[in-house]
C-alpha cells in the first residue's frame, strides 16, 4: 500500500520552475522583514528560505536593494551552474567572483582601512540612567 505511481510526478510537475531560495538580511529595518514574510519563512532571525518563481524572486530581491538602509543583505538562489547555485549581495563587504563558472567569495584584506566604523551599541536602560558622583547620596 504505497503511493501511486503518478504521484512524484505530480509533484515535481507543480514545483517546476520554482527555485529554492534563501535571503540572509542583517541591520536592516523591520519593516522589510515583515514584507519578506509574505513570500518566504522566516526560518530564524534575518533569514529567510522559500521556493518562488524566478520572476517573484528577481522581485523580491528589487524590493530588498531598495529597503536596505544601511544593512546587508545576501541571497543564494538556485542556478543551472556547476555549483548549482547563484549568489547577489548588497551591502556586504565579501564579494562574489567568478572563476570560470565557479563562484568564490573574496574577503576583504584584514588591515583594510576603507572599511566603515563600527558604532558602538549603547543599552537602552543605559540612556534613562542617571549619572551622579561617587560616594553622593541623594
Amino acid at each position: 500500500m504505497g503511493q501511486p505511481e503518478w504521484a512524484g510526478q505530480r509533484r515535481s510537475r507543480l514545483q517546476r520552475g520554482r527555485l529554492l531560495i534563501t535571503i540572509v538580511l542583517s541591520k536592516v529595518p523591520q519593516g522589510l522583514r515583515g514584507h519578506l514574510t509574505k513570500w518566504l519563512m522566516e526560518v530564524a532571525p534575518g533569514v529567510f528560505v522559500g521556493r518562488v518563481s524566478s520572476r517573484v524572486r528577481d522581485e523580491l530581491w528589487r524590493i530588498v536593494l531598495g529597503g536596505l538602509e544601511g544593512g546587508t543583505a545576501v541571497m543564494v538562489a538556485g542556478a543551472r551552474t556547476e555549483q548549482g547555485f547563484d549568489i547577489r549581495n548588497a551591502g556586504h563587504r565579501w564579494e562574489p567572483v567568478d572563476l570560470d563558472g565557479f563562484i568564490a567569495l573574496k574577503r576583504p584584506p584584514a588591515n583594510d582601512v576603507t572599511a566603515p566604523e563600527v558604532k558602538g551599541v549603547v543599552p537602552r536602560a543605559a540612556r534613562f540612567r542617571r549619572v551622579r558622583p561617587r560616594g553622593q547620596t541623594d
